[in-house]
C-alpha cells in the first residue's frame, strides 16, 4: 500500500485544496477526513479539509485562469489532454490499485475505471477539432447566419465514491477542450483518489506551462458543497449521487438559473423473455448485480422474467452466485469486494428486513460476512415490483426476481419505478427487442439488447430520465452543455432589411 501511495504522491497527512499547478493550500483548521480501507476498516491516510477561504482562492484563481485558457485554440487544449492520457497510462496500475484500496472494487474494475479516463481523454482529443457550429440560410438578402459555441466558464464537478476518478474525467477532459476550467469536489469517502489525480494533473500542467485548468476542493458538503452550488461564478454544476442530493442541487442551481448535469439514482432492470440465450443471460446478470458489490448507478437491481422460465433462471443464477469469490479486491481471483462502509452494510440489512415485512422471499444470501471489513453476501430475492423497497435504490448487491406474463406486462413493470437510468432485454425475438427500444418501450436513458445494464462505453452520452436527473455526460454531443451557444447574423449589404418583412421607415 505504501508503494502505491508514494508513487501517486500521497502523504500520510495530505491537504485538501489545490489551485494552479502544485499550489496546495496548507489549511489545517477546517477539520480532517480519514480515508478508510473498506477491506479491513483501517485508516489509509488523513486529509485536511479545505476552508471557505480556500474555496474563495480556488474560485478566484479559476476565474482568472479561464480568461487565458478560453483564448487557447481548441486543438492545443486537446494536446494538453492528450498528454494527460499519457500520464494516466503511466500511472494506470498504481491508480487502479488506489481505487481498489479506497473504494473496494476489485482490481480489474479499478484498472477499468482508469482505462475509462484514458478513453475519454482520447475522445476529447478528437473532439478538440470537432466543436462544430451550424450554418443556415437567412430570409434576408445578403445576410449570413450561423451558430457557434463559446467556452462556458468554471465548471463544478461533484463526484460520488463509487467511481472516484472516471466521472471526474468524463467531465473535466471534455470541459478542458471546450475551454473551461474544472473545480472538483470529490466524495469525502474517497479523497485520496482526488489528490492522486490532482498530482498527476499538476505534473502535466507544469511541464507544459499551464496552471489552474484543474483544481481540487475537499471539504464538507454543508460548507464547501453549499458554497459551490450557490456560487453564480460557477455556471455549470455536474453532480453524481443520490436522487435526494440531486434534487437539492438542482433546486439551488435552478434558483440562480445555472446549468446542471445530474447523474442520480438507478433502479435498473433486465427483462428476460422465453427466447433468451441463458448462456448470455446468467453472466450478464451476475456481473451487473454483483460487480462493484452492487454499488454502481447502473447495477442490475431487478430481473423481470417470463413465468415459464423463472425457475430455471433462478436455479442457474443461484449456482452462479455460489461461485462468486468474495474477499480482498486486490486478489486476482476475487469477484466481489466489500461495501464502502458500515452505513452501507446497515442499509443492506435494513433493505432485507423491509423485503421480509413486505412478503419477499430470500432465495440466496442475505447475510453479513463475519470478517474484517464491510463484506456481505450477494443476495437474490423473489419480490413484487410494487414493494416499497423495490421502488427504492439500495446501493448493495440485492437482486429482485419479478415474474411477468406478457411482454406488455414486462415493459409496464420495468417502467413502473421512479428512476430511469439503464435497462436491458435479453431476447432472440426481433418483435420484442424492437418493442423494447421503441417509443412504448424502455423509458430509460440507456436501453440495451442482449447485454446487461452495467458498463457503458464512453462514445455514447451517459445519463437517465425521471428521478435519475435527465443529464448527459461523456460522449456523443454531451460536450455542448459545457459551452454557451450563440446565433450570429452577418449583414454584408449596405441596407438594413428587417426580418419577417417588417417595414420601419423614419
Amino acid at each position: 500500500m505504501n508503494d502505491i501511495l508514494k508513487k501517486l504522491g500521497i502523504e500520510e497527512v495530505s491537504y485538501g485544496a489545490c489551485v494552479g499547478a502544485s499550489k496546495w493550500l496548507k489549511t489545517t483548521d477546517a477539520g480532517k477526513l480519514e480515508s478508510i480501507n473498506p477491506t479491513n476498516g483501517k485508516k489509509i491516510a488523513t486529509v485536511y479539509q479545505c476552508s471557505e477561504d480556500d474555496y474563495e482562492k480556488v474560485i478566484a484563481e479559476s476565474q482568472k485562469t479561464f480568461k487565458e485558457w478560453r483564448m487557447v485554440p481548441a486543438p492545443i487544449r486537446g494536446e494538453l489532454v492528450r498528454k494527460m492520457a499519457i500520464a494516466l497510462r503511466e500511472n494506470k496500475d498504481a491508480l487502479g490499485s488506489l481505487v481498489t484500496l479506497e473504494m473496494g472494487k476489485i482490481k480489474a474494475e479499478g484498472d477499468g475505471e482508469v482505462q475509462e479516463m484514458i478513453d475519454i481523454a482520447d475522445f476529447a482529443v478528437g473532439l478538440s477539432r470537432q466543436l462544430y457550429g451550424l450554418t443556415m440560410h437567412s430570409e434576408r438578402p445578403l445576410h449570413r447566419m450561423y451558430e457557434q459555441y463559446h467556452p462556458l466558464g468554471v465548471v463544478g464537478v461533484i463526484s460520488a465514491f463509487n467511481f472516484p476518478v472516471a466521472v471526474w474525467a468524463w467531465n473535466a477532459f471534455i470541459a478542458a477542450v471546450c475551454g473551461d476550467i474544472t473545480v472538483w469536489k470529490p466524495s469525502s469517502k474517497a479523497p485520496l483518489c482526488g489528490i492522486a489525480i490532482q498530482n498527476i494533473c499538476n505534473k502535466v500542467l507544469e511541464e507544459n506551462g499551464y496552471k489552474g485548468i484543474f483544481s481540487l476542493i475537499i471539504g464538507r458538503g454543508a460548507t464547501i458543497g453549499e458554497r459551490l452550488i450557490n456560487d453564480k461564478r460557477v455556471p455549470l454544476i455536474s453532480a453524481t449521487g443520490s436522487t435526494k442530493m440531486g434534487k437539492r442541487i438542482g433546486g439551488v442551481v435552478g434558483q440562480r438559473l445555472g446549468k446542471t448535469i445530474l447523474e442520480l439514482g438507478g433502479n435498473n432492470a433486465i427483462i428476460v423473455d422465453e427466447t433468451a440465450n441463458m448462456d448470455m443471460v446468467i453472466p450478464a446478470i451476475a456481473f451487473g448485480a454483483v460487480g462493484t458489490a452492487g454499488q454502481r448507478c447502473t447495477s442490475t437491481r431487478r430481473i423481470i422474467v417470463q413465468k415459464s422460465i423463472s425457475d430455471d433462471l433462478v436455479s442457474r443464477l443461484v449456482n452462479a452466485y455460489k461461485q462468486v469469490k468474495i474477499g480482498n479486491p486486490l486478489d486476482a481471483k476475487t469477484l466481489m469486494g466489500p461495501l464502502i462502509d458500515k452505513d452501507a452494510v446497515d442499509d443492506y440489512l435494513a433493505a432485507l428486513e423491509k423485503v421480509k415485512k413486505e412478503g419477499g422471499e430470500i432465495l440466496y444470501g442475505g447475510n453479513v460476512i463475519d470478517q474484517d471489513g464491510f463484506y456481505v453476501e450477494p443476495t437474490i430475492v423473489k419480490a413484487k415490483n410494487e414493494f416499497e423497497i423495490v421502488q427504492e435504490e439500495t446501493f448493495a448487491p440485492i437482486l429482485y426476481i419479478i415474474e411477468y406474463d406478457t411482454v406488455e406486462d414486462a415493459i409496464r413493470i420495468h417502467n413502473d419505478v421512479p428512476q430511469g437510468l439503464s435497462s436491458a432485454m435479453f431476447t432472440t425475438n426481433v418483435l420484442n427487442s424492437e418493442t423494447f427500444l421503441s417509443h412504448k418501450g424502455s423509458d430509460c436513458g440507456i436501453a440495451n439488447i442482449n447485454i446487461g445494464t452495467s458498463g457503458a462505453e464512453i462514445g455514447g452520452a451517459f445519463g437517465g430520465e425521471k428521478d435519475t436527473g435527465g443529464g448527459r455526460e461523456s460522449g456523443s454531443d454531451a460536450w455542448k452543455v459545457y459551452m454557451r451557444r450563440q446565433t450570429n447574423t452577418m449583414n454584408w449589404s449596405t441596407e438594413l432589411p428587417l426580418a419577417q418583412g417588417i417595414k420601419f421607415e423614419l
